[in-house]
């Protein structure tokens, strides 16, 4: 294999250019001992600073996470603010969460605005990041950075950009952004020398009023009175979590709450996992055994920045069981809107919202209780555009994501794991109060809604070719859609990058009227609905399946259960084919 010249300029202009030497001598080493694969994908094209920000590998090169990258980022984000609020004064938030570097890289973020200009509220440690959602909102900033890679390897890092209202940025703000990081050509161009006195640090005084915020919103809090003694066990998974998890659960009034030990301390090598992602059962595995020997009710653990989490609960026959994204998020929104109602205070004007690959169980409860449903692309930076948008005018409730993120309350623009653990124990404490376990309640939120069930296939596709891999399946499934899946006709199919969604048998279109993206959707004439999508953050190709059956009573669970899931399994071979 031998190095294109495009790449090989690249390469020159960093080993000649304003780099420093342990950058310089680390490339000429790869250089030396051929590397040309790990070369091609350090340097084949510029990490690109998308809508979310950047996310990749660290390491030396134009398509990795370094000093530099992180500097021409941040950069053109202060070229955009100069730009968008001439003459104001202009601050921002900067959090961070526990992996190798990110700590370095904040301080990089923090040199290279208050060389711009701009004052910074720089927190003195680890934060989750919905926690600097939170302070952005909080304190009045143009804009926020959180450095993390959230739930992926540890070779990863990355830096999520947010707008004044503590949200990630959208339309059109963030090609405007987008735009000025990609017009600095030169790393000279990047002002790296800090000022000091744009700098200034925060921490406890915004932890105790996040807090305070959150605990005010709670539903039930007789009910966590008399459950009080509810035995949590709680794994940070070695991030940020530890910082604001156990004390927001205390808060909450929750007096029995067990910290995993060995995942306690934050540590980017994430030594007792193998992805520190509570989307995977490993990641669990010392949360579920700790749970075991104290007989636990329930089981929470979040990702590194706390933006997700993860839930174990026990079944009818005492056995830890990991609920899924959307059975969790399901579960939450239908307790807070049960909660609402039982206390009088739906009133006409709240919504919730959710995407288009989360569960439809989502809108079919909010159907059978009159609140409105708001449907938005993946990425949680949707949902917090649309209650931006509805600001003063109706009451955001909650949202979430089949990703294990969830909203309540609308302090933050972003998935909150600091939230939504207080809130998923003070639902096990509502249902339990009621005589019932957070399994059970499951199982009759199904026989009144019907059981959904859904899955998804990650197909990963590593470095330059992966991804033309990927383009070339979003490709095929857009040209040559599958005519049945699960033996089911395929009877509608929306291409959200072409905005269009066409009625098979009648071959008639209509505008599907969401902002573009590479997403398709097959629905069957049984009601199965299954999206195809490139991960906006990880060298992956997802395809999510959602199936649905009416189910009659408590005893078919099991049978209904099976059957939807031999029928997803179908799917899935049917995709693959």
């Amino acid at each position: 294999m031998q190095l294109e010249q495009s790449t090989l300029n690249t390469i020159n202009q960093w080993l000649k250019g304003n780099y420093d030497q342990a950058t310089k001598d680390k490339i000429q080493s790869l250089l030396d001992s051929e590397a040309f694969t790990e070369l091609t994908d350090s340097f084949y094209k510029s990490l690109e600073f998308g809508t979310g920000g950047l996310r990749g590998i660290m390491g030396p090169g134009s398509n990795r996470i370094n000093k530099y990258t992180i500097g021409t980022a941040t950069q053109g984000l202060s070229n955009y603010l100069n730009k968008k609020y001439p003459g104001e004064k202009i601050s921002v938030a900067i959090a961070h969460d526990s992996r190798n570097n990110s700590d370095y890289f904040a301080q990089i973020t923090a040199d290279v605005f208050s060389a711009n200009g701009i004052h910074v509220y720089f927190f003195e440690a680890l934060r989750p990041t919905p926690e600097l959602s939170f302070a952005i909102r909080q304190l009045g900033c143009k804009s926020g950075v959180m450095l993390t890679a959230s739930h992926n390897p540890k070779e990863y890092n990355g830096y999520k950009a947010y707008g004044n209202d503590g949200g990630q940025f959208t339309s059109p703000d963030d090609k405007m952004v987008m735009a000025e990081v990609a017009a600095i050509q030169n790393i000279d161009e990047v002002k790296f020398e800090r000022v000091d006195s744009n700098i200034e640090l925060i921490g406890e005084a915004i932890d105790q009023l996040y807090l305070d915020k959150i605990t005010a919103l709670s539903v039930s809090p007789d009910a966590i009175k008399r459950q009080h003694d509810l035995k949590i066990v709680y794994s940070p998974i070695h991030g940020t979590g530890i910082t604001l998890v156990p004390k927001a659960l205390v808060q909450f009034g929750f007096s029995n709450v067990t910290v995993v030990e060995e995942q306690s301390k934050p540590d980017g090598n994430f030594p007792t996992v193998v992805y520190p992602n509570p989307e995977e059962k490993e990641a669990l595995t010392l949360a579920l055994k700790k749970a075991a020997e104290i007989d636990a009710d329930l089981v929470l653990a979040t990702d590194p920045d706390a933006d997700r989490v993860g839930i174990a609960v026990k079944n009818n026959d005492g056995e830890f069981v990991l609920l899924n994204g959307n059975q969790t998020g399901s579960l939450l929104i239908n307790y807070i809107l049960t909660a609402w109602q039982e206390k009088g205070k739906l009133t006409g004007k709240e919504y919730v919202i959710s995407t288009i690959v989360t569960t439809s169980l989502i809108k079919a409860i909010c159907d059978a209780k009159n609140v409105e449903y708001f449907n938005t692309l993946t990425g949680f930076k949707w949902i917090g555009q649309v209650m931006t948008s509805l600001e003063g005018q109706k009451t955001f409730i909650a949202g979430g994501e089949e990703s294990y993120g969830y909203l309540v309350g609308d302090l933050v623009r972003d998935k909150d794991a600091v939230i939504s653990c207080a809130f998923i124990a003070e639902m096990t404490a509502f249902y339990k109060d009621k005589g019932s376990s957070l399994y059970q309640a499951m199982i009759d939120m199904y026989v009144t809604y019907g059981l959904y069930k859904e899955d998804l296939v990650s197909i990963t596709k590593k470095g330059k070719t992966g991804a033309e891999e990927i383009k070339a399946m979003m490709e095929k499934f857009r040209n040559n859609p599958p005519a049945k899946l699960g033996g089911s006709e395929v009877v509608t199919l929306k291409d959200y990058e072409l905005n269009k969604e066409t009625d098979i048998k009648a071959g008639s279109s209509k505008e599907l009227g969401f902002p573009k993206s590479d997403v398709l959707q097959f629905i069957t004439a049984d009601g199965s609905i299954i999206s195809a999508r490139p991960s906006g953050t990880e060298p992956k190709i997802k395809f999510y399946c959602s199936v649905n059956e009416p189910l009659a009573n408590k005893a078919d669970f099991k049978a209904t259960e099976e059957k939807l899931n031999a029928k997803i399994k179908t799917i899935m071979e049917d995709l693959q084919a």
